[in-house]
This record gives C-alpha cells, sequence and structure tokens, in this order.
C-alpha cells in the first residue's frame, strides 16, 4: 500500500486508494459526483468561504506565509488584504485571547494517522494532536444556527455539516495507532461581523452510532472506487446537473379529489 505523506497526502493515487473523512461524506451526498472528483473529472469550485477557513487554520499551523504565497488572489491591487481576511485576522485575534480556546490549540499540527474501518484502508489529518488527550478541529463557520438539510429537518451545525462523522472516523484511526479513544473536540468560530466562539466536545455515543454507520456504508463506497458498483447519482448536486442528459418526460398532474 502507498505510504501517505504529507506531500502525497492529496493525490489521485492516495484517494483511489484510501477513504478519508470528506471523501466517506462527499459519497453520502452524491456516489457519482465523488467518484468522479476521485477520478479527477470533477473538482468543486474553491470558494471564498473555504478560503477563509484555509486562512485561519494556516494561522494556527504556522503555514500562513506559504498559504499567502499559494493564494494571491486573497490581496487587492495596491497590496492590502481584502475585506474578508481583515475580518479573519479579527477572528484570529478574538480566539487568540481565548485561554482555553488556545490551549487547545497547543499540540501536534496535522498528524497524519491510517487505518482500516470495515477492511477499508482510511486516513486522517488531525488538525491538533494531543497526544493521550484530545483529538481537535478548527472549524470558522458561517454562524452556529441549526441548518436545514432535506429528509432530516433542522440539525445543530456540527451535525447538519458531518462533523460527527468526521469525528467518528478521526477517532477510530487514532485508536488504531495510540490504542486510546480520545475525545473529539470541534475549536470553532463564526464568521459573523462579531464573532461567536464554541469549544464542543461531541458526545460519545453520537460518535459511536456514526462509526456503526461508517462500518455499514463505507464497503459499498469502496467498492465503487474499485468498480465493482455502479455509483448512484442524487441529480440535484453541480456535478449531476452539469453531466445531466436531458430527456423528454410528460408534465405531473396531481389531482386534488374535486369534481
Amino acid at each position: 500500500m502507498i505510504r501517505v505523506t504529507a506531500e502525497n497526502y492529496y493525490s489521485k493515487e492516495v484517494a483511489q486508494e484510501y477513504m478519508s473523512a470528506s471523501q466517506y461524506k462527499a459519497f453520502l451526498d452524491c456516489e457519482a459526483a465523488a467518484l468522479a472528483q476521485i477520478r479527477g473529472e470533477y473538482v468543486r469550485p474553491v470558494t471564498t468561504a473555504l478560503l477563509i477557513g484555509s486562512y485561519v487554520d494556516a494561522h494556527f499551523e504556522g503555514t500562513l506565509d506559504l498559504f499567502i504565497a499559494k493564494h494571491p488572489e486573497i490581496f487587492k491591487r495596491d497590496g492590502s488584504l481584502k475585506s474578508e481576511y481583515e475580518h479573519a485576522d479579527y477572528i484570529i485575534s478574538r480566539i487568540e485571547a481565548q485561554r482555553e480556546m488556545m490551549y487547545y490549540f497547543d499540540g501536534e499540527k496535522q498528524k497524519i494517522f491510517t487505518g482500516e474501518i470495515a477492511g477499508v484502508p482510511f486516513r486522517c489529518k488531525v488538525d491538533i494532536f494531543k497526544e493521550a488527550e484530545a483529538i481537535v478541529d478548527g472549524k470558522i463557520m458561517k454562524d452556529f444556527e441549526d441548518v436545514y438539510v432535506p429528509e432530516q429537518g433542522r440539525l445543530p451545525w456540527y451535525e447538519a455539516w458531518g462533523y460527527d462523522k468526521q469525528g467518528a472516523i478521526y477517532q477510530e484511526l487514532v485508536r488504531q495507532n495510540a490504542g486510546a479513544k480520545l475525545p473529539f473536540i470541534l475549536n470553532a468560530a463564526t464568521k459573523e461581523t462579531e464573532p461567536d466562539l464554541d469549544l464542543l466536545q461531541l458526545n460519545q455515543s453520537i460518535l459511536d452510532f456514526e462509526l456503526e454507520k461508517v462500518e455499514e456504508n463505507a464497503p459499498r463506497f469502496d467498492g465503487i472506487k474499485k468498480g465493482i458498483f455502479e455509483p448512484v447519482r442524487c441529480e440535484k448536486c453541480a456535478y449531476c446537473r452539469r453531466t445531466k442528459k436531458v430527456k423528454l418526460r410528460m408534465q405531473e398532474v396531481l389531482c386534488d379529489g374535486g369534481e
């Protein structure tokens, strides 16, 4: 098997051989889009929202200079930061004023773990690994309001965005390597004009439940990657709209039972 390193972590070869939390969540959203992304046939657009989160992450990782070098688009023509990233600096300052949040940012940065779940190779890159104490993931959110998810209703933000699934996968891979089931903690802030802050340990029973779901779903998703199963299209996402083949269909007529 390929040895996963910081240099090849996001490579096509590693993505084909190892599943990750983000890949697993992508398969839950749309199997066809997830497979196309792994094959390099579809690239999810990089949004300003994602870049802001990466900017803050890079600051706490100590790699902000590298991030800036790779993303000159965050600057105006006069060389100053665009307003969104000036606000990101303010978010950083708010976090740095919180002693307990900073405590959980202190640890080994971007540590890679690999293992198997239900016989499927998995990889993860932990934001902050506090050995024998906690797994910490930094999140920069729009806000902390509940989010409506089709067919599920309104969910807490950390469930709506699948961070409970991420936590379950991270915790299991760390357990396999470090020999302990460590707490999974979200060290989070919002992008609001006056940022809100949260330091949240996810409930262990939820993580255990989500791990069971990963064990159920991962073998099928791995089979799709290997060509054993055909991926199902959701017909709702950007990839499905882009690759849609239009056929004539009849208008549906709903009868209300009246005369």
